[in-house]
This record gives C-alpha cells, structure tokens and sequence, in this order.
C-alpha cells in the first residue's frame, strides 16, 4: 500500500492565493517604442500618448499559475513512502539487528526501522525477539513490545566486526523449536567470518517471511594497515568492490589529534582495495599517532599506530670498510639490504671509530650495529655502555676480528672463548650445523626453523649457569648462534658468526631479515631515553588503557576489556575480550586495531539463507521526496517564461551587433640574469698543491716518530726502496714522504712504514684513531719493531720496542695475525721468497691471518681485497733498504751477507706489489675455470 503526505502541509495554504495571483498576471505593462536617437530631434519625434495596460494571454497566465503552483508544492515537501507494513502472523517477529562498526554512521535511522517493526508487531499482539550481534551476550527469548523497545534503547554501536553466527546460534536456544513468523535482518551490508553458518541455522528455523534491510555499506571504507617506508609512509584501506572510481582523503594526526599529513586513497573501478602515500619527514612520520579517513566517523576509518609503527634510526659500523668492487663481501651489505625498508640507516662519514661513534650517538639512534668490530678506541666504551644503560640496543656480528679481541670485552653479553669454532675443515670439530628450532621466548618467537641455513664458522660462548637464558637462536648441536645481555634498560645482543656469508649462509636467507627486523622493532623508537624511573616499562600482558569507540574516538572507559599479551612478531587481533585501542601504560602501550592486515570488504550474501528474500531499506531511505522534482519543474518554467517575455518585447527582433575588440595585454617578465664571478670561489687551502703532486705520483710514506736517527734512515730506506722499484719495476715512485700520523692526510698512500721506536714519544689517542680508521679504509701499515722478534703470542722476552708496539695495537682493533705462509700470495706477488729477512733475518713477518672455506680453499683474507690491513716484522727493512747519496749500503746486514740485502729489497718489492695489486695473484686460480666458461 502506497502512502503520499507532506513534510510541510501548512505551506499547502498558499494555494489559496492562486486567484490573485491570477489577476495580477492578466496585466500586462505597454510594449515600449523603439526611437533613433538623432541629435537635437529626438523630443521632436516623441509622441506623448497616454498607454493603457493591455490583458495578458491566458497561456502565459496558465504558464504563470503553474510556476507558482510548483513553488508552493516545493516548499511543502511532498513525500512518497511505499513501506510495508503487514508482518506474518504465523510467528513471532525475530529481529537480529548489526551493531558493528559500520553502523555508526546510520545508527539513527537504524533504530527508526527496528522502533517500527516494533510497533507493527505491538498492532498485530506479536512477541519480538530482538538479538544484537557484535554484543558478547545475547538475550533473544520472545518478549512483550515494550520489553524489546527497552533492549533497542539501550543497544549501541560496539567498534567490533558482527559474529552473526553466535546470534544465530542464540535465537535458535531461545525459540525452542518455534517458527518465527517475520525473521528481519538489520544488517550493515557487510559480510563476516561465520556468515554461512548463521544463515544456515536461521534458515532451519523455517520463518514465514525473510526481509533483509540493509545499511549503507556502499560507503563503507576501512583502514587495514600502515608501513612505514624509507621516504613516505603507505596506508592500505579497503571497501566493497564497486563499479565507480572513487578518491578518499586520509590524515594523519599526533597524539593530540592534531593533523601532520594527509594523502589520498582512489579506488580504481571495481577494485576493493587502494594505497595512499603519505609524504613527511622521518621525524615528523614518528609522531604519528593514528591515522583517520576525512569525513568518516567510524571505528574501521580509524587506525591506530604505536612504538612499532615507529621507523627506527639504526646506525651501522664495521671492522673494515671492504672493497665497493666486491660489495658482497662487504660486512655490512647484507645488514644494510634487510634493514633498508623498516629503518633510517645511518652510516659514519668516516672509519675513525673514535669519531664515527660520537657523531652516531649525537643522533641518538635507537639501535647500533657492528659488523665484525673487535677492540674499540679506550675512549669509545664509556658513551656507548652510557647510551645503552639508558635504553639503547647493541647488535654485534662475530668476525675475525671480534675472535681475535680480549675476552673481557664489556660489550659482549656473554663470555667468549678466544678464537673461533671452524665446522666442516680438516681441523674442524664437526659438520657445518643446521639451525635448531626457535625457543619460545625472546622475539624469535614463533619463527619457521630455516632448514637451508647452515653455520661454518662462529664463536663460542663460555659456558654459564645462565647461557640458556639469554640465548635466543643456537645450533641444531647446541651451541648458542644468538646471545643477549641487559644492561640496565638498554640491551646488548650478538651473533656469533660473520654479517656476511663468509661464515654462514644465513646472510642470504629470508630468515635474516626478519631477525633483524625483530630485533630492531624491540628497540627504542625514540633512541636512548629515560623514563621517570629511570627504566622501560615491560609487561607480558598489557591492561587496556584508550579503547575505540565505534566513531573512531580513543575513550578512557575500558568497561568490560581484559588485558591481551602480546607476542613478538605476532599482530593481536581484536575481539569481544580485547576491543581495538591501546593496551599498556602512559610510558608505553601496544595498538590493537579492528581488522587485520590484509582484510577486504566484502557484501553480505543473504541468498545463502536458502529461501526467498525480500529487500527493503532503512527507515528515511525508502521514502522518495518529490521536493527536487518540483523545484526543477519550476526552474524550467522560470526560463520558458523568461523567454517568452524576451521574445514579445522584440528581443530576437533583429541580432544586435557584435563587436569584437581585442585587448592584447602582454605582461613581460624581466628576469635578471645573475652572472656569478667567472674568479669562483676560492677553495683553494694552503698544501693543496703538494697534495696534488702526491696524487699524481706513488710515494713510500714512513711515520716521524719524533727520533731523529730512526727518522733518517727510514727516509733513506724508503728511498733506496724507491730507487730499486725503478730498476726493477716499472713502479717509478717518487720522493719518500715523511707523515705526521696526528695531522696529515694518510689515504693517498697504499702503505705507511712504521720504525717503532720505544725512546720516541708515544702516539696520542687520537693518531692512533686515525691509523686505525686508515686500516679500515683499505690502508696497511707496515710495523717494524727493528729489534729481530719472533713472537706475537706472549712467549720470550719481550724488547722494549715490542712493548711499545703492544702499547699502540692495544687500542687498535686488529685482525688475527700468522707468519706468512708460503703459499701465501705475498711470496710470489712479484719475486718467488721463500722468506722475509731485512737487516735480521730471524723474524717472521706477520699478516693477517686467512679465512678459507675449507671446502673451497679461497686465500681471501677477509678484506674485500685480501690484502692485510698490517704487517709486524722486526728485521728491520729501512736498514737494509738504506742508502746515501751515491748509492751505497749505509747498515751492514746481520750476518754480512749482501744476497740477503738483495732478498730484503726483493722482500719490499714483493710487498709493495702486493699493496697496488691485491690478491690478482691468488685469482689466478680461477683461469682455468674462467676459460672453461668462455669456451676456450
């Protein structure tokens, strides 16, 4: 049955004033005369004649009327409602009504339709059973009208996805087996998990009629989830497939509400889901509290964001600084490469450790990471223990030189054995080891074993009554793979093998990014911090604290929510118990958010119920306002009317004409041209031109130990070395140059000889920082003790020149060292040697020592290049090398025998080859195999 009223019916007596207006309308003023207007006739040619109003024609006062008549019907709002209202008779009226979070929007009229069924079934003497389904408890026993207006008062939108199922399940108890007359689904328009079931069961209970009334989930747009990226941050959101384009605006706000950013969400045509992009800076991303859709109040265009939304500033050293071409061989490729998409990566401008670790923690980083760094500058551990104590995190990777450092190192967090364990070699005490499955606890957590990774190399941790506890990852044979230590309310974690795959290739799985990333998601967001006491509050299972509300606004009431545990790398889940909001304290808390990551919106499928259907709509959607029809009825009469007068007054009686003028403006803009000085800028400093004569040419470069006769003769050596490289070589090197280790530039020199002198002022701190950091980069530096030792390991007497060199090495970080083997590319970089004699020849000379694979038998040191980044000896080369100005031997060798002097130039021939060259000696194994893959 049709119905049709008024929403303004007093307006309707304006009708009555249609016969005066139909008077007035038969008047019809004079139709004006046209006059030429020539100068000084026109007031001959006007005729003064009285004009009498002449009677408009009927259709322009028929055309008048209607106008009048559409206006008055406008403003009285005439509305078409075509409701049904009849309900079966055969049952009770069963009403299961959604409340989730897409009914904020239109609950109003939500609770209009279900007030109305109500009243249809109080006319008709029906009980109603009325059951809510995102509500935890569901009372759906039949009652009185009165009972069931009660329950719909007190219902509100809950910020929680419907279990239709659950209500289902909840009518079927209550009805006992009777049929319901009228089942009617309120329903959002949006499907859930469980859908089916809950049909299927409503279906069973055989309902005379079925009516679905569903919400306006058409504009329905939810936020699933946020990353946070290297230069911006995307937000996913989705909707129900549609055939329409459609572009959203979302915002990002801090944590009082206040909007940082926005970017815009389109929706491609038929597409349920859509990603925006959010431009800001790193820092300003970090004060993102949540993230809203622009005009849509509900708790699904909401999202939450909390500490591991935050992006984390890491900041990266290394032992050494590798070769860039053999990036895979540098410590830090790999680290950088997992972190690069969840962190700001910081990397020191310079190899300097007791420069580069103060200028990171200037950034207060949330996490630092060493890859394979072993005895840091003294001054270097009291700010990195203080920066940890107050909350910073340490990861450290295991390398030659960590296994070469003492055991007392303090930022290690467990006590490590000196050396390391070689699995799989001839010396080795096993097989390379497989990975053992992830304990339960630490943020490992939950993680698949890696099947595919396997260890060769690590070092090993002592063994402690508390070792279990603090390792998090270990072999499939036991051994920990991954320790931890706190250190107040900071943290200091390490891998006991290599950050690149020399050791292992757990570098090269999936499995080593996400370690990584959950380990720096454990850190700080905000760097090293203090709380208010003084340490960072940690509970295993967080008390809500700001729950959202089914608007999308953070309340303080909690009501009925429990506390939710939360488990490293696992996104909690929001439900009856934990509703989306913010679990945790004031100094720190976890976000729960309504759906997943990865959640599309899709339609409710009522056809699954399995009988005929009728659909209808919410209350104040079904009634159809004619109001717009009649105001542009009314505006299409206006302009007839508006053309009729324009036409009886003689208006398209002749075309007037038109006359075109042209306004060409041009605005020209002068832009001044400015010419810098063709001089440019002075950047010219005093001793660039000597820099450049030393770039130009090789120079052999010896440190000025302040002792003038070592000074001398390692001048003169370096020049007979010189001289002899000419001779022999097609090196022409230049005049040899003399360094002040504190002050000059050491990179334009591929090794620096250093006489060490115990009667010589001692280096300070910082030069040595500065020789250290010149290793890094791919320096070597030549110690020469002069004093013909044997040793390196403690036994023997130690020379006064040996104890100053322990002295210096003592606060650089330095590599396991051997004597030179003999197949070591050294001995055959240009002479075949056998030995390394100077002016003695009963010292070895020491390099770093070599990190094969045992089942490749690579002669790769673990520098990018394979050049050692020092060599020891005590033969004493710039003696033997010494000459004067016409040539001659200024030191006699130990013994007298000048083919030894012949081998100590041959020696330093060897080596400086070795400098320039690298290990393209010991790649000559490779030909073979090199010119088998090219077919010749």
């Amino acid at each position: 049955m049709s119905a049709f009223a008024f929403a303004n019916p007093a307006i309707l007596l304006g009708l009555l004033a249609l016969p005066v207006i139909w008077w007035l309308l038969r008047l019809t003023p004079p139709r004006p005369k046209t006059e030429v207007f020539p100068p000084l006739r026109i007031l001959a040619s006007v005729l003064k004649r009285e004009e009498t109003p002449a009677k408009s024609p009927w259709w322009l006062t028929l055309l008048r009327m209607l106008l009048a008549a559409a206006l008055i019907l406008a403003i009285a709002d005439p509305v078409l409602d075509p409701r049904t209202g009849s309900l079966s008779a055969d049952g009770p009226l069963v009403l299961v009504v959604d409340n989730g979070w897409a009914t904020s929007t239109d609950w109003d009229r939500r609770i209009e339709t279900a007030e109305a069924l109500i009243a249809d079934a109080e006319g008709a003497d029906l009980p109603v059973s009325i059951t809510f389904t995102a509500d935890p408890t569901h009372d759906a026993v039949p009652a009185s009208a009165a009972s069931a207006r009660e329950k719909l008062a007190a219902a509100r939108p809950r910020p929680l996805v419907p279990e239709r199922e659950r209500a289902a399940n909840a009518i079927g108890e209550a009805l006992n087996g009777t049929a319901p007359g009228t089942l009617v689904i309120l329903s959002d328009g949006l499907s859930a998990a469980g859908d089916e079931a809950a049909l299927a069961t409503l279906g069973g209970l055989a309902p005379a009629d079925i009516r679905l009334i569903a919400g306006d989930g058409v504009s329905a747009v939810a936020l699933t989830s946020a990353t946070n990226s290297a230069e911006t941050m995307s937000v996913t959101a989705t909707r129900l497939p549609d055939a329409a384009v459609r572009s959203v605006s979302v915002s990002a706000l801090d944590i009082q509400g206040r909007p940082l950013a926005s970017g815009t969400l389109q929706f491609a045509a038929g597409a349920a889901t859509a990603t925006a992009e959010i431009e800001a800076p790193f820092e300003l991303r970090n004060d993102f509290a949540r993230l809203g859709i622009d005009g849509l109040a509900t708790a699904g265009a909401a999202h939450l964001l909390d500490d591991g939304f935050k992006r984390r500033r890491v900041a990266l050293l290394a032992g050494e600084s590798g070769s860039d071409f053999q990036p895979l061989l540098q410590p830090l490729y790999y680290i950088s490469r997992a972190l690069q998409p969840y962190a700001d990566l910081i990397e020191p401008t310079t190899a300097d450790l007791s420069v580069s670790i103060p200028q990171v923690l200037e950034r207060n980083p949330s996490a630092i990471i060493m890859a394979d760094v072993g005895r840091l500058p003294a001054g270097a551990y009291e700010p990195l223990q203080r920066w940890i104590s107050r909350g910073g995190t340490l990861i450290r990777f295991a390398g030659p030189r960590l296994a070469a450092a003492p055991s007392d190192d303090p930022l290690v967090p467990v006590i490590l054995r000196q050396g390391e364990r070689t699995l799989g070699g001839a010396l080795s005490w096993s097989e390379p080891q497989p990975l053992a499955d992830f304990p339960d606890f630490g943020p490992f957590a939950g993680m698949p074993r890696a099947a595919d990774v396997t260890i060769n190399r690590q070092v090993l941790a002592q063994p402690t009554p508390d070792l279990a506890e603090r390792t998090w990852a270990s072999l499939a044979d036991g051994t920990p793979l991954v320790t931890t230590r706190e250190q107040e309310a900071g943290r200091i974690v390490l891998f006991h093998t290599s950050a690149e795959a020399t050791w292992s290739n757990m570098p090269l799985s999936g499995n080593f990014v996400e370690m990584l990333r959950r380990l720096v998601q454990m850190a700080r967001a905000g760097g090293a911090t203090t709380t208010s006491d003084g340490s960072e509050a940690a509970s295993s299972a967080l008390p809500p604290y700001r729950l959202l509300g089914a608007d999308g606004i953070l309340t303080t009431e909690t009501g009925t929510a429990k506390p939710i545990s939360i488990t490293p790398g696992r996104t909690p889940s929001a439900s009856f118990d934990h509703p989306p909001g913010l679990y945790g304290t004031e100094d720190g808390f976890s976000a729960v958010n309504l759906l997943a990551p990865g959640t599309e919106l899709s339609a409710f499928q009522a056809d699954l119920i399995g009988q005929s259907v009728v659909r209808e709509a919410l209350a104040g959607e079904e009634a159809t306002s004619l109001r717009p029809h009649l105001f542009a009825l009314a505006f299409l009469l206006i302009l007839l009317d508006s053309l009729v007068v324009l036409f009886m007054n003689g208006a398209f009686s002749r075309l007037p004409r038109v006359k075109r003028a042209a306004a060409a403006i041009t605005a020209l803009a002068l832009l001044l041209a400015f010419h810098p000085d063709p001089a440019g800028a002075q950047d010219a400093k005093p001793g660039d031109e000597l820099l450049m004569q030393r770039l130009d040419t090789t120079h052999l470069a010896y440190v000025v130990t302040g002792d003038a006769e070592v000074d001398r003769l390692s001048e003169q050596g370096l020049a007979g070395l010189s001289e002899f490289l000419t001779y022999r070589t097609t090196l022409a090197p230049g005049a040899p140059v003399g360094l002040d280790i504190a002050t000059d530039e050491l990179s334009f020199y591929p090794m620096i000889y250093w006489p060490i002198s115990a009667s010589a002022p001692m280096p300070s701190a910082a030069a040595i920082s500065r020789i250290d950091a010149y290793m890094r980069n791919g320096g070597t530096v030549l110690f020469d003790t002069r004093d013909q030792i044997s040793s390196l390991d403690g036994s023997g007497t130690t020379s006064a020149n040996g104890e100053r060199l322990q002295a210096i090495l003592a606060n650089i970080d330095i590599p396991p060292l051997e004597p030179t083997p003999e197949d070591h590319v050294l001995s055959r970089s240009f002479y075949l040697l056998n030995d390394f004699p100077g002016r003695y020849a009963g010292s070895p000379l020491w390099v770093e020592a070599r990190q094969e694979a045992a089942e490749t038998n690579s002669e790769l040191s673990s520098s990018g290049d394979g050049v050692t980044p020092l060599l020891i000896t005590g033969n004493d080369f710039a003696g033997a090398w010494a000459v004067d100005n016409q040539g001659n031997a200024l030191l006699p060798t130990v013994p007298a025998d000048e083919m030894q002097r012949e081998y100590a130039y041959r020696a330093g021939v060897n080596i400086m080859m070795y400098m320039l060259t690298g290990n393209y000696k010991s790649d000559q194994v490779h030909v073979p195999d090199l010119l088998e893959r090219l077919g010749q």
